[in-house]
């Protein structure tokens, strides 16, 4: 192996596939990142058993080969080189690869790469396209509300429904759903359903940042396995196998009290009464009613602690039915009023003990709903 490349796509690539980086694992060669030169391309691989990420630069290779190095070592050293060209070396009989660049040098000690985990090649199953902007407003409206505990593993993954030209992304942890409804740029061949590791998707989120061009996706034909392709990255991920709760029966059908606010407004209120909430379980209480004859109503934020003290936030809101008593984890507020791009947003509630329904003004396509605390009033 013998090829030069330039240092800020080499030092952009390692960042890439380190997200994929085994850190504590029983397989050492997995703490380690594969470099492989062939015709006018370095390609680097790294993976966890879980997901695997794959990143091609443009390089001048003299000659092709293939290597093994400790992920960390590498892109810690080669993160602190000036952006120059290096010129990079293997040495087969030793497994050293040499990284020269400016007036700097270093040499360090590779794997074999027969020894590193064969990354699965997906190219039959189910097949679709998406575009970067409508996938990635889908992910950051859902994958919040995943499960970060392994107690229930289909709960730690994102429900993705394709159906002809439509996907429908759900995420519940227990407490909260999120919904959201988008429409594929390549329609799918038959029905399919398949829950993919929030952390997969957080993670294609990021990469997908600086794409312009649409995402490739390919669900394996036994539906284990999906390959998100980008121009310039390749994403394969175990899928969580089981069955993800029936969550359509868990969204109310009808509500006694219907209260719209500014998104802004609520947001500030809300996370306002969650300094004082930190003490007292993360209880935020929302109290809404109208004062009728067509006269604005007001949503009533507040939170106490018993060490602390106690706050209480006002803003406008448009109330419709019943006056409204209701208490949330105000941490569940925020982070779906955090996630949302419209100016406005619509809480229906049903009672106190029932779940809130959050949708926001102007779009159809998300429901998020979140179960209430139960609290002395």
């Amino acid at each position: 192996m013998k090829l030069s490349c330039l240092q800020e796509n080499l030092n952009k690539g390692l960042s890439i596939v380190g997200r994929a980086v085994a850190t504590r694992t029983t397989l050492p060669i997995t703490s380690n990142v594969l470099l492989t030169a062939e015709k006018s391309r370095l390609k680097l691989v790294a993976t966890n058993l879980e997901m695997a990420i794959s990143y091609w630069i443009g390089a001048k290779v003299e000659e092709e080969g293939t290597i093994t190095v400790p992920a960390r070592l590498l892109t810690e050293f080669v993160a602190s080189l000036p952006n120059e060209n290096i010129d990079i070396e293997l040495s087969s009989r030793t497994k050293t690869l040499s990284l020269k660049c400016a007036r700097f040098e270093a040499r360090i000690s590779g794997v074999d790469a027969k020894d590193f985990p064969p990354i699965p090649n997906i190219d039959e199953g189910i097949k679709t396209k998406l575009d970067v902007d409508t996938l990635g407003k889908g992910i950051s409206h859902v994958a919040f509300a995943a499960a970060t505990e392994e107690s229930r593993p289909v709960l730690t993954g994102v429900d993705a429904r394709f159906n002809k030209d439509q996907l429908v992304l759900a995420a519940a942890d227990g407490f909260r759903l999120a919904v959201y409804k988008l429409n594929l740029s390549q329609s799918v061949n038959q029905h399919a359903e398949v829950i993919i590791p929030a952390r997969t998707l957080n993670e294609l989120n990021r990469m997908m940042t600086d794409e312009e061009e649409g995402v490739d996706v390919t669900i394996n034909p036994n539906k284990s396995q999906a390959l998100f392709r980008l121009k310039n990255t390749e994403l394969v991920s175990q899928l969580v196998q089981g069955t993800f709760p029936q969550y359509d029966q868990l969204i109310p059908q009808s509500h006694t009290t219907r209260v719209t606010v500014d998104v802004a407004d609520f947001l500030r209120a809300t996370r306002t009464a969650s300094i004082f909430a930190r003490d007292g379980s993360g209880i935020v209480r929302l109290v809404a009613a109208s004062d009728g004859d067509g006269a604005p109503g007001k949503l009533t934020i507040s939170a106490r602690s018993e060490e602390i003290g106690d706050d209480v936030g006002e803003i406008d809101a448009a109330v419709e039915g019943e006056e409204m008593k209701i208490a949330f984890n105000g941490k569940y507020l925020i982070d779906v009023l955090n996630v949302l791009t419209e100016s406005q947003v619509i809480l229906e509630t049903t009672n106190s003990s029932s779940p809130g329904v959050i949708r926001p003004v102007g779009s159809d396509n998300y429901v998020h709903v979140v179960m209430p605390m139960f609290v002395q009033w």
